[in-house]
């Protein structure tokens, strides 16, 4: 242990040696070196020696040997120095690597359709800027540089930019903005300069930043630091393209225009923005044809009906649409197809393959039982061996015999079928034969629902004009006011009708103002929303106003629409001091959005209520809920229409001979007062004494589960309902006229009678007070008994 010197004497020696070594060491001479880049050996022979610790006489003339206290950190030190730095130059860009990494699209504009007003505007704004540059430098107009396309998702923003690109032939950029963002600080700035510097270097060309407002929400709202800055650099690169010799144009799509920084919608950045809207009529007929162009269609589609069919659809809604009934068509021609299987031929396995020089023979299958039970036996085969040919089934057979073990169930759907019968590819006699219909395109307007649907709207009732019993005057006034301006819009805009008109139902409760309701959105096809007067209330300040201005907004977007407001008496009440201030703002709302600035565009409106005394007076006047309809109650030969008619939809069984006799009930005076629901109630309750009848005469009626004579299994069950049969007989009606009252009082008639009269603009029959209030000749003569009997000559204002 002795001779083995101490870590602390170790290191002292070092620090005293390389002290010592460093006073006296010689300065070097810098010398100047050159290496060829060529791979010759005596290149990588001077690189690896003037790296190795080895001294060279050639490389190093002015080294010495390492003395033995120098530290390793000065050795390193001295082969920096003595090793030359090679320095390459950056090769410079290959014109047509540049050329075939911004590459347009394949893609023209012919391939779109309904964007003509759009597609026009951008030849204006971006074709002759990039074509024509020299129109603007001649006369000195600044050129535009930037295009905001804003719209619903779905509209085609992103397929009009690259199908314009694809028509110019000139450099695109396609940037993703969230792809710009990066973790880093700093490092989304430098993506959008290298950017901007990469469109000035191959200008003229078409710049596209796609989903815009990823990267560009408002600054005072923004929460972080990086996301303004991230609009800061944005708005100053827009500015230095203005110093570009050549035309750069920048485009910008995105749905949510209101969420952009508004220093960025000024002139000299995003000089012009292009709504895409939902498609009319016309533009969504053209696009069908442009769609279907390439499909193989039978003559009797008709595009201007499917197009009047798909309103509120979008560009990508008609999409799935034609995909959806192509699908759809494809299961028809399987299904028609596997119905009347061709048999198909299994030829004798005489065909002889060769495989690696081997040959053998097979014995043919058996195909006694078809392709279905085709069985490949066991059996040794006449084999010469390793000379003979090798028979392979083909395809057909394999696919036949690979679909041949499914289990029964399978083998009897349709696209099994279809494949067991059709194992090899159709021919083209059979291909011929396929093509789509216009039943495809209706069975698909069933199963596909436009993307504007999918939140806040009600599908269409199945309630049409036939289950409605009497109300013959008000259905002709709703299909007049409603359902032909939506089927028929050009013959009401020749004499000049083009506003829609607004409706309020009202009158008793259960007369059937929600099923005229129904009725009319289901005969019109349009969108249909359905808002529960209540349900737009909200307890915080401005949800409600907000919610009613949604509504709105959502039937534009997919007009024709039709909004029913049940129970308006709760969403828009009378107009007093007595009324909140929050109440009052809803109602201000409303109104704005049925007569403001912003026009409704085919938005129709339905109300309904049975209190039009409490709906604010405004509500009522010419251009909102222009026309009020009163559905009375029922008269006694309407109330028998209206039982047939719920006869007929719940496939009552009523027997022939009872029916003058139910007549008779239903027009007596023991009906009287009646309204539709009474009328369907009191049917209810006779089918209900007919099924209790049946049920007592089985003796099913009150006994044990175990004593029941219709219980048993399923089958059981539904074979003894189906022979107990259930007759309701004029009885049964007789019987049900006693337990049904009317829901609709005597008093509460007068009073509908006198709000007929009111609001039908027949002056009431009462006489004016002195304050100019009207009172009620029944009111009068009871004041008038009450000053007989006090002495006193005091008027209630009504």
């Amino acid at each position: 242990m002795s001779g083995i010197p101490s870590l602390n004497s170790s290191i002292t020696s070092a620090w005293s040696t390389s002290s010592n070594s460093n006073a006296s060491t010689i300065p070097k001479k810098r010398v100047k070196r050159s290496l060829g880049l060529n791979n010759n050996p005596s290149s990588n022979a001077l690189a690896s020696g003037s790296s190795s610790n080895a001294p060279s006489p050639s490389a190093q003339p002015n080294s010495r040997p390492q003395t033995q206290g120098e530290s390793s950190t000065q050795v390193q030190n001295e082969d920096k120095t003595s090793t030359p730095v090679v320095r390459r130059k950056r090769p410079k860009p290959d014109p047509e690597s540049i050329a075939a990494k911004y590459a347009p699209p394949d893609l023209k504009l012919s391939l779109l359709g309904g964007l003509q007003a759009q597609i026009t505007q951008l030849m204006e704004i971006v074709v002759l800027p990039l074509l024509h540059p020299e129109i603007y430098q001649y006369t000195g107009v600044p050129r535009p540089r930037g295009v905001l396309l804003h719209g619903v998702p779905g509209g085609g923003k992103t397929q009009l930019v690259k199908c314009l690109a694809g028509e110019l032939g000139l450099p695109f950029i396609n940037v993703s903005a969230p792809s710009i963002v990066s973790g880093m600080s700093g490092e989304s700035e430098k993506t959008l300069r290298d950017t901007f510097d990469e469109a000035k270097k191959i200008a003229p060309c078409l710049l596209f930043l796609d989903e815009v407002d990823a990267i560009t929400p408002k600054r005072e709202t923004a929460q972080r630091e990086m996301e303004r800055r991230i609009v800061a650099q944005l708005l100053t690169c827009m500015d230095d393209l203005a110093s570009s010799e050549e035309p750069v144009v920048i485009i910008g799509a995105t749905n949510r225009p209101d969420s952009l920084d508004p220093a960025l919608r000024r002139a000299g950045r995003f000089d012009h923005e292009i709504e895409m809207g939902v498609p009319s009529q016309e533009g969504r007929e053209e696009i069908l044809r442009v769609l279907c162009s390439n499909l193989r269609l039978s003559g009797d589609v008709d595009f201007r009906l499917l197009a009047k069919s798909t309103p509120g659809y979008i560009g990508a809604d008609l999409t799935a649409l034609t995909t959806e009934a192509g699908v759809i068509a494809v299961k028809r021609i399987f299904e028609e197809m596997s119905s009347n299987p061709n048999p198909v031929p299994v030829p004798e396995l005489t065909q002889e393959t060769e495989i690696n020089g081997d040959q053998e023979i097979l014995p043919p299958p058996s195909v006694s039982d078809g392709v279905e039970n085709m069985i490949i036996d066991d059996v040794n085969p006449i084999a010469i061996p390793t000379s003979t040919p090798t028979l392979i089934p083909s395809t057909s057979t394999s696919t036949s015999l690979v679909f041949s073990t499914l289990s029964s169930d399978l083998k009897e759907t349709a696209i099994a079928k279809f494949l067991i019968s059709h194992p090899s590819p159709l021919t083209s006699s059979e291909l011929q034969s396929l093509h789509l219909t216009s039943e495809d395109f209706k069975q698909a307007l069933k199963v596909v629902q436009p993307s504007s649907k999918r939140e806040g709207f009600a599908t269409i009732p199945d309630v049409s004009w036939s289950d409605i019993g009497a109300l013959t005057t008000i259905r002709d006034e709703l299909h007049m006011a409603i359902v032909q301006p939506i089927r028929h819009p050009e013959l009401f805009s020749v004499v000049g009708i083009d506003a829609p008109s607004g409706v309020l139902l009202w009158g008793p409760p259960g007369c059937g103002k929600t099923l005229l309701a129904k009725a009319v959105a289901n005969e019109s096809r349009a969108n249909f929303i359905s808002v529960k007067g209540p349900e737009l209330l909200n307890k915080y300040v401005g949800e409600s106003e907000k919610a009613v201005r949604q509504v709105f907004m959502r039937a534009r977007a997919s007009s024709p629409c039709v909004i029913f407001f049940d129970e308006l008496d709760a969403l828009v009440p009378r107009r007093d001091d007595s009324m909140s201030e929050s109440s009052a703002r809803v109602v201000n709302t409303l109104l704005t959005e049925l007569d403001g600035l912003d026009s409704r565009k085919a938005v129709y409106v339905i109300g309904a209520t049975n209190r039009p005394d409490m709906i604010d007076p405004a509500m009522v006047r010419p251009g909102r809920l222009d026309k009020l309809l009163y559905v009375d109650l029922p008269s006694p030969e309407e109330r028998f229409e209206i039982l047939k008619t719920h006869t007929t939809r719940n496939k009552t069984p009523i027997s022939p001979e009872a029916w003058n006799g139910i007549r008779d009930i239903v027009l007596s005076d023991k009906c009287d007062g009646f309204s539709g629901a009474d009328v369907s109630n009191l049917l209810r309750e006779a089918s209900t004494l007919a099924l209790r009848n049946t049920l007592e005469s089985l003796g099913a009626f009150e006994v044990n589960p175990e004593n029941d004579p219709l219980s048993g299994d399923r089958e059981m069950e539904e074979k003894k309902a189906k022979n107990a049969q259930v007759i309701v007989t004029q009885d049964h009606f007789v019987k049900a006229s006693l337990k049904t009252q009317p829901s609709v009082s005597k008093e509460q008639r007068l009073k509908y009678e006198r709000m007929r009269d009111k609001y039908a603009g027949v002056p009431t029959k009462g006489k004016r007070s002195r304050e100019g209030g009207l009172i009620d000749r029944e009111d009068d003569r009871k004041v008038s008994k009450k000053d007989e009997g006090e002495g006193e000559g005091q008027m209630d204002v009504a």
